[in-house]
C-alpha cells in the first residue's frame, strides 16, 4: 500500500502561481511513476502531468504545457506540481496518483490521494 496526501491548494487570482505537494508513505515511493490529475464537478478526472520514478521523464497535458512543471524528491517521498500563469479553467480538485509506468489514463494508477482544491479567480 501507498498512502498519498496532497497539499498546497487554495484560492489564487488569474496569472498567479501555486505549488502543490504530494507526500507518500508506505511502499518505497521511488518505485512509482507519479501523476497529477484534476477533476471538476460533472466531468471526468483528467490527466495533468506525470513523472517517471527517476524523474528523468515527464509528460504534460497540452492544456498545461509550458505553465506547469512536475518534479519529485524521492529522498523526501514527495512529488510537486508547480503551477504558473494560472487560468480560471485550471480550477479543479487536483489529485496525485502512483503507478507503475508513465501513463495518462486513470485506470493505470494504483494509488490515489484525496485531492486538494485549486480555485483560480478571474
Amino acid at each position: 500500500q501507498v498512502q498519498l496526501v496532497e497539499s498546497g491548494g487554495g484560492l489564487v487570482q488569474a496569472g498567479g502561481s501555486l505549488r502543490l505537494s504530494c507526500a507518500g508513505s508506505g511502499r518505497p515511493f521511488s518505485r512509482y511513476a507519479m501523476g497529477w490529475f484534476r477533476q471538476t464537478p460533472g466531468k471526468e478526472r483528467e490527466f495533468v502531468a506525470v513523472i517517471s520514478w527517476s524523474g528523468g521523464s515527464t509528460l504534460y497535458a497540452d492544456s498545461v504545457k509550458g505553465r506547469f512543471t512536475i518534479s519529485r524528491e524521492n529522498a523526501k517521498n514527495t512529488v510537486y506540481l508547480q503551477m504558473n500563469s494560472l487560468k480560471p479553467e485550471d480550477t479543479a480538485v487536483y489529485y496525485c496518483a502512483a503507478g507503475t509506468l508513465i501513463r495518462i489514463t486513470t485506470t493505470e494508477y494504483d494509488y490515489w490521494g484525496r485531492g486538494t482544491q485549486v480555485t483560480v479567480s478571474s
